[in-house]
């Protein structure tokens, strides 16, 4: 019988709680309305990096957008790539996020991919530090999430007002509260800032 390491428990944690965040936050309060086609599907991977250090982390990002490149959109449509060990200063992650983009487009498939970007300290330039509008983009973990910019333009293209989503989804936190985002996700608890 083998037993589990600690290393194997946080990976394991750290997907399965960014599944469950993607399943009860993203799709659950529909943050992202295109996002419930693609879970339902079963074509979203939630890939742990193992990296110990922000070369390996990128060198794992190239292998996942490498991995999108040569998979059809029908097996897999999306990535989040999610690091339990790095960038736990949001300031870091977002060094790290310009890093990506010029990753992208070295490899010159700017045209075909984007990044989203999700971490538990998440804040909006210009926002206070305390307002809600943050928990949009508030994960359990810093997670890189890359989007096929086709299947993008065609979820845009259906939905009748897509500029109006950022708003719809900070009036939606506003209104629900901190103790209606606790009860819709409790293990947003762990990382609220008190």
């Amino acid at each position: 019988m083998t037993t589990m390491t600690d290393e194997q428990r946080l990976l394991e944690q750290a997907q399965s709680l960014t599944r469950d965040w993607v399943e009860k936050m993203v799709v659950g309060l529909n943050l992202c309305p295109f996002a419930a086609p693609v879970v339902r599907a079963g074509t979203i991977r939630y890939q742990v990096s193992y990296a110990r250090d922000e070369d390996n982390f990128l060198r794992d990002f190239l292998q996942q957008l490498s991995d999108l490149v040569e998979t059809p959109e029908a097996e897999l449509s999306t990535t989040l790539l999610i690091t339990p060990w790095l960038l736990a200063d949001f300031e870091d992650f977002l060094d790290l996020v310009e890093d990506a983009e010029a990753l992208i487009e070295r490899a010159g498939v700017e045209d075909l991919f984007q990044i989203a970007t999700f971490h538990p300290g998440y804040l909006f330039d210009g926002v206070d530090e305390d307002d809600i509008s943050h928990w949009t983009n508030r994960a359990p973990y810093p997670a890189l999430h890359l989007i096929r910019q086709d299947e993008m333009s065609r979820a845009l293209a259906s939905y009748r007002d897509p500029e109006s989503i950022p708003e719809r989804n900070i009036a939606r936190l506003k209104e629900m509260g901190k103790a209606g985002l606790l009860a819709q996700f409790p293990p947003l608890a762990d990382y609220w800032p008190e």
